[in-house]
This record gives C-alpha cells, structure tokens and sequence, in this order.
C-alpha cells in the first residue's frame, strides 16, 4: 500500500510537468521543439513504467484483500489478468487524453474543451460497460460476493489514482 501511495504522489507531478511546460517562456522554435519532444518522452516512459507498477500494485492489493481459496485462486487470476488487459485499454485512452489537454492547455478552444470532456465522459462510461461485462466472467469463477467484493477493491483503487491525478491537472481556463 505504501508503494501506490509514492505512485499516486509522483504520477501527477509528472502530468503536473506537462502542464508546467506549457507555461515556459518562448524559446526559438527549434530549441522548444527539441526540448518538447525530449520532456514528452521521457514523461511518456516514465508514466509507463508507473502504470505497469501500479498494475503490478493493484494485483497484489487484490490478492491481499479479496479470500480465494487454492482452487478459486487458480481461475481467478487468468480472468483477472484478461480483464486488466481491457481495462489498461481505457486508460491509455485516458492517459491521451490529459496528453492532449495539457499540450493545448493555455490555447484551448470552446470545441476542443468541449470535444475533451465528451471523450472523457465516454470513458467512464466504457469502464462501466467493462465492469458489466465482466461481472459474469468473474461469476464463472468466483460467486457472486467474492465478484461483487474485488469490484469494489477495484473501484476503489481507481478511485484513488483518479482522485490524485484530479488533483493535480488543473481546471480549465474560462
């Protein structure tokens, strides 16, 4: 729990970076876009790295929270190894997203803050489409309040990451 602590303290500072980019006095042209493209790679495999912690974290909070015996055990893992898959999809989605926003941050327009939100929204909506898809995959393995309880340790770990990657990205200029 401590290591996901120190992911979700240092994952928004390097959005935070992002957006502190942004705000950097003008440079010529060739030395910005050098240094853009440098700062936005090592941003990108820094925050891989952090997501693949996270998801290597999340795992072994799952494990440590959610009682399976042996044989449950040995069928929930494949499923919940498949289901990580399609979720991570979502949050690359996201992930673009907060990308996108933060590179148009000081030059936004109204369609593009409105084309931000309707894409953002539809990932939260996709995550509730993923979590009622896989309900019965997990039923198949598990009963229905073993399911029901590691969507609510899964949730609730989403919850966090989102609620300090929330906090750190500022709101969008009127």
């Amino acid at each position: 729990m401590l290591k996901l602590r120190a992911l979700l303290v240092c994952a928004p500072l390097l959005f935070a970076s992002a957006f502190a980019h942004q705000a950097q006095p003008q440079q010529p042209a060739a030395q910005q876009g050098d240094r853009a493209a440098e700062t936005e790679k090592v941003i990108d495999d820094t925050i891989q790295l952090m997501r693949q912690d996270i998801r290597s974290q999340r795992k072994q909070i799952v494990a440590a929270n959610l009682p399976l015996t042996e044989p449950e055990s040995i069928k929930f893992w494949p499923v919940y190894d498949r289901y990580v898959v399609e979720h991570s999809k979502i949050y690359d989605t996201r992930y673009a997203l907060i990308k996108e926003y933060a590179k148009s941050y000081n030059t936004m327009t109204d369609d593009q803050a409105r084309s931000l939100i309707t894409r953002w929204t539809k990932t939260e909506e996709q995550m509730a489409q993923l979590r009622l898809t896989w309900i019965p995959e997990f039923e198949k393995v598990v009963s229905a309040k073993k399911t029901a309880m590691f969507f609510q340790i899964d949730r609730r770990l989403g919850l966090m990451v989102e609620l300090k990657l929330s906090s750190e990205i500022p709101l969008a200029k009127p």
